[in-house]
């Protein structure tokens, strides 16, 4: 279902139920059952043979919420958190970094929440594959659960095991590596094994610490990789707005501009989240207006460094 797309909901499927962009839950659809929040009682029954996208009111009339198609993007934003989870600024990061694509064979080891691994999955579909690790017996189960719910177990594999002390128990196999665990460094050999010789192989190590980052670095320096680099994504949110146009002759004479939202603006700014159409007077027929962004007061702080190095093909060596 996380690579692959339908049209209608059937009894079964998983559905994202949003309300928010910042508040939004995933439930299977099952006959007869009812989804309750602060908006409203919400039956399945009436849920079921929507389509995709549809906005569904509550049968009490309190409010409505909207029924998303399963994505990897939206499952990171709704995965029940076991450990620490990659957001999205991190997740395409490093995607497209580690050059995935379809026909692509990757490993990752700390499987963790799985978060990572729906977007490697949808990435490399549908003819890669995925191998991934988790050295917690329970937290692996439950990763094995989700994949097989999420028909994904085509193109995830995922294993119980300590990479660390056993290895990957793979040779020249992988275009590329993730690794996400407290101490990457001493996986970095096994890493290497498990790559191809034949082309050039990636890795990529996430690590909170910079201490961390430093061993990493000399850990793959003495096993023959080569480009060491260390990134640092941090994502900022800019809100987007209308408002008027300030009168250049005005700002000449030395007025002070205003680009505040007036009582006009901010009634038609509830009436568009709402759903209902502003008046003609308030969408600013008589009024020239400008789009402007405005960046976010807070951005989100460090998640972790992600340090990335390239093995050269045997030949070139």
């Amino acid at each position: 279902m996380f690579h692959e797309y339908k049209t209608w909901i059937e009894a079964g499927d998983l559905v994202i139920i949003y309300l928010t962009p910042e508040s939004m839950f995933p439930i299977t659809m099952a006959r007869d059952e009812i989804f309750n929040n602060k908006y409203g009682s919400f039956r399945h029954n009436d849920m079921i043979g929507c389509k995709y996208g549809s906005k569904v009111r509550s049968h009490d009339g309190r409010g409505f919420v909207y029924l998303l198609h399963p994505t990897p993007a939206l499952w990171t934003q709704v995965v029940p958190h076991r450990t620490q989870i990659l957001y999205l600024p991190d997740i395409s990061f490093i995607s497209s970094y580690l050059d995935l694509k379809p026909s692509k064979v990757m490993i990752e080891s700390g499987t963790g929440s799985g978060s990572f691994s729906h977007s490697i999955a949808r990435t490399v579909a549908p003819t890669g594959h995925l191998y991934t690790f988790e050295y917690h017996e329970i937290r692996a189960a439950t990763a094995g659960k989700e994949f097989s719910e999420h028909n994904l177990s085509d193109i995830i594999t995922i294993e119980h095991r300590d990479v660390i002390a056993n290895g990957f128990g793979m040779k020249d196999v992988a275009d590329a590596v993730f690794l996400d665990l407290p101490a990457p460094w001493d996986a970095v050999a096994a890493a290497k094994e498990a790559l191809r010789k034949d082309t050039i192989g990636r890795i990529c190590c996430f690590s909170p610490c910079i201490e961390q980052v430093q061993r990493t670095a000399a850990a793959l320096n003495d096993h023959g990789f080569a480009d060491i680099r260390m990134f640092e994504c941090l994502a900022k949110d800019h809100e987007v707005r209308t408002v008027p146009m300030p009168d250049i002759s005005e700002a000449i004479g030395g007025h002070k501009v205003n680009f505040k939202l007036s009582k006009n603006d901010r009634s038609k700014k509830r009436k568009l989240e709402s759903g209902s159409s502003p008046s003609a007077q308030e969408n600013g027929e008589d009024s020239t207006e400008m789009l402007v962004s405005k960046p976010a007061d807070v951005a989100r702080g460090h998640t972790s460094y992600l340090t990335f190095a390239i093995l050269a093909p045997e030949s070139d060596q």
